[in-house]
């Protein structure tokens, strides 16, 4: 065994060299040099990563969606209103680059809230904690607006008056997130605004399924999985003496869509089903996928350990991981459509996919030897979509459900799309967890990970009984 290490500590010299020195002393070849051991040309980087690196591109993100996401209400003519009881008729939100009350931003918020908490820095919370005080600040005066000239902000429409689980699910579940963490924060009106729209307003089948009437009758989307699901949930934690009432609903409702929509020789949901249809259209459409797979993940965090749903509900994601899994690029991204390679490389679904097949496994629900390598590949991809301004590249644009390859392949893609900020925080964040109490290594060339640090220098090493690894005198 120490031979073995020997020969490739020698080896990791000998392949340092640069190629015109090596032509210099000696041809590359069996004889000379262990090939296994030469440096492929990934197209993304491989290998090493720490969570300080993983900090430093969410700050860079941060940093982007910091100045670009402004609070502050302006008059008609462009002047700020500082009186929040008394806003003049015409004012608006300012307009920065994303909605702040938007579901892209719900996500980005609970993204931010899991971020402070992993990483201890406070900038990700307060950046949160200030747009929720103040949109809670603001909605009494654009609410008395509306109620006087039947028009208001097109923004805070959105939040008074929501028209789809699109503008209610996901920022309802991240103001409950947060005023679970800190009940002082005046966030209950809003709360019981979004919910009354989830529980009541939002369209269902007569089981209980969340529908649309886009772009069919009776259409069921993939996406309002993950837009009313994790708010059913969260409410069970939020209002404690109703929890078994809202962990029942949020678990049929899930088993419903997981029935309908998940192919189980793919592994994979369709995006789209239109009841009744004998023949349903399937398209796996990437950022769909996610917001199922990010629905399970927040359902089981949320649900008692004794539910009598979650031994279902931790298969079905074992399910689902598996069959993502096989569908990963050798870029470490996923593609829009997730089992057709021809289709385009997507961020926003390639960090969903990170962040829950990292979380699943910090949760212990599937086996980090075997899956944090997927996770860190997928992390390195999505990282070289991270500009150096903090924009987030390569993320689809909004995307409705389509009967035809055609319609999700030519979907545009660009920084300017919200979906992409909130996932890659989210991702990041978990990445770091990881981070904390797995080890990642390279052994032989390939990245494995272990629970034990691996101290060998060796370029290729063999585990003694108690996984730590050779020692090297």
């Amino acid at each position: 065994m120490k031979t073995i290490c020997k020969t490739c500590l020698l080896a990791a010299g000998i392949l340092s060299l640069s190629h015109s020195a090596m032509a210099q002393e000696t041809e590359i070849n069996d004889m000379t040099t262990p090939l296994h051991l030469l440096r492929p040309e990934y197209k993304v980087p491989y290998g090493d990563l720490t969570a300080e690196q993983v900090k430093t591109d969410i700050d860079r993100v941060f940093a982007y969606i910091e100045q670009h996401t402004p609070v502050r209400v302006l008059d008609a003519d462009g002047k700020e209103v500082t009186d929040y009881r008394h806003i003049p008729h015409g004012a608006t939100l300012d307009r920065g680059a994303f909605r702040i009350g938007s579901y892209e931003w719900g996500v980005t918020y609970q993204a931010l809230l899991d971020a402070a908490e992993v990483t201890g820095d406070d900038r990700y919370k307060d950046y949160v904690v200030r747009r929720f005080k103040f949109l809670a600040e603001v909605a009494p005066g654009f609410r008395k607006l509306y109620e006087q000239y039947k028009d208001t902000d097109a923004q805070m429409e959105q939040i008074l008056h929501p028209k789809a689980l699109d503008d209610a699910g996901a920022m309802c579940c991240a103001m409950m997130k947060a005023r679970i963490a800190d009940p002082s924060l005046p966030l209950s009106d809003l709360i019981e605004n979004y919910f009354a729209f989830i529980e009541h307003g939002q369209y269902r089948l007569p089981d209980g399924t969340f529908a649309r009437h886009r772009p069919q009758h009776n259409t069921i989307w993939l996406d309002d999985m993950f837009m009313g699901v994790p708010s059913l949930a969260y409410r069970g934690i939020y209002k404690k003496e109703e929890s078994t009432r809202y962990f029942n609903e949020a678990a049929k409702v899930s088993r419903q869509f997981i029935d309908r929509m998940f192919v189980p020789e793919k592994g994979l949901y369709r995006h789209g089903y239109v009841e009744g249809l004998a023949q349903q259209p399937t398209f796996h459409w990437a950022r769909a996928n996610g917001w199922a797979i990010v629905t399970n993940c927040e359902l089981l965090d949320a649900l008692p350990e004794d539910h009598p749903d979650r031994p279902f509900l931790l298969e079905q994601l074992r399910r689902h991981i598996k069959g993502l899994a096989a569908y990963q690029s050798s870029e470490g991204f996923w593609h829009q459509l997730v089992d057709r390679s021809d289709s385009y490389l997507e961020t926003s679904a390639t960090a969903i996919y990170v962040y829950c097949i990292a979380h699943a496994i910090n949760k212990g629900w599937i086996e980090g030897i075997t899956y944090g390598p997927v996770a860190q590949l997928g992390w390195h991809a999505v990282s070289t979509q991270i500009k150096e301004g903090g924009q987030v590249d390569g993320t689809c644009v909004g995307t409705g459900m389509g009967f035809d390859p055609a319609f999700y392949y030519y979907r545009p893609a660009n920084y300017q799309a919200a979906h992409g900020y909130g996932p890659v925080i989210w991702a990041g964040a978990e990445m770091i967890r990881l981070l904390g109490h797995w080890y990642p290594r390279t052994n032989d060339s390939g990245l494995h990970y272990y629970k034990v640090k691996q101290t060998n220098p060796s370029p290729l090493f063999y585990l003694t009984e108690d996984g730590q690894g050779e020692a090297v005198e």
